[in-house]
């Protein structure tokens, strides 16, 4: 897709590249607070689609919850200014993923774009596939797989792999709460599972391993990621559909920032504490202790239907603890 052709609503200006060169177009960056819900499309970069959608909203900041594969689609949440601050809270949420498994079928990379290692017989029956997915519900142990973004001394160990260099790893303890599946003995190649997991969990490794179990071996065919936290796939947009829209439709769009912490017990201010909590100053509250919650402010006669957000506090022995707060030119900005 071509950023340069995607908004033409948007303010922007020439700039002279050289001689012999097109002018460089330029655009104006405005304050955009918000999250996006973007449907990732195959083979585009996390990062790439988060460029793309900056470029089309004119955002000075903006950030994404969460990295997908190229090869995997689906629900990318991405922060735009105040919602920003709050992007650890997705990136620490339960992830949902459908999955296609390809059994029979191993790669050096765990997933179809590797070279194909081996291929084995599919020789099981319908009771061994429940049985062996039964064993990886619950807490499990992985090993990060060599083609990831963990780093090892500063360098991801993608560059590793690429290079041939296999490094010493740690397993890691992941959570995987459910874990559905279907196959048929007339494809006994194709295993589709349907995965909710703790942050961490590489389904490529989950993948590899239930196909290791199975006697035969597997490769990750196809993900898709659906739902990461509260937030579904079902709400999301595409790179096309955002394009198409004019710039109060894409703006429309946002889900305020508290979208991220709509799981959280919720405190209300008066005016004058609410000035005070944005300062960073500590609050007496009637309130039990909590480790997170979500701080309003008064309405405004603006906008008379919706509180402000103030930010992210915890409370302790009755006092409410300010975490991550929004400036007031950001509480000002949901007017």
């Amino acid at each position: 897709m071509n950023t340069g052709t995607l908004d033409n609503s948007s303010p922007t200006h020439a700039t002279s590249t050289g001689r012999g060169r097109p002018p460089r177009v330029r655009i104006q960056r405005r304050p955009v607070h918000g999250v996006l819900l973007l449907d990732k499309p195959l083979g585009l970069s996390s990062n790439d689609a988060l460029q793309k959608a900056k470029w089309l909203l004119r955002a000075e900041k903006a950030g994404h919850t969460g990295t997908l594969d190229p090869m995997a689609t689906g629900l990318l949440p991405l922060c735009f200014g105040a919602a920003t601050k709050f992007s650890q809270v997705s990136l620490d949420a339960d992830k949902t993923y459908e999955a296609d498994v390809r059994l029979g079928v191993t790669t050096d990379t765990g997933d179809a774009e590797g070279q194909v290692l081996k291929v084995s017989a599919v020789e099981i029956t319908a009771d061994q596939v429940e049985d062996v997915v039964a064993r990886f519900i619950g807490e499990i142990e992985q090993m990060p797989p060599m083609y990831s973004a963990l780093k090892k001394d500063g360098k991801p160990l993608y560059e590793y792999a690429r290079q041939g260099i296999e490094v010493e790893r740690s397993a890691r303890r992941v959570q995987i709460h459910d874990l559905q599946f279907e196959w048929n003995k007339d494809q006994p190649e194709h295993l589709r599972l349907m995965v909710r997991c703790s942050k961490g969990t590489y389904i490529r490794t989950l993948a590899e391993d239930i196909g290791q179990a199975l006697g035969c071996g597997a490769s990750l065919a196809g993900l898709r990621r659906v739902a990461s936290g509260p937030l579904s796939v079902n709400a999301a947009v595409s790179l096309e559909a955002l394009a198409a829209m004019d710039e109060d439709q894409r703006l429309n769009g946002l889900l305020p920032a508290d979208a991220l912490l709509q799981s959280w017990p919720s405190v209300e201010l008066e005016a004058a504490e609410a000035a005070r909590f944005l300062t960073g100053l500590r609050r007496r509250v009637s309130t039990p202790d909590c480790a997170a919650v979500r701080v309003y402010g008064p309405a405004t006669s603006a906008n008379a239907h919706r509180l402000p957000l103030l930010g992210s506090a915890h409370i302790r022995a009755g006092e409410l603890i300010p975490d991550r707060l929004l400036s007031p030119q950001e509480v000002q900005a949901q007017s």
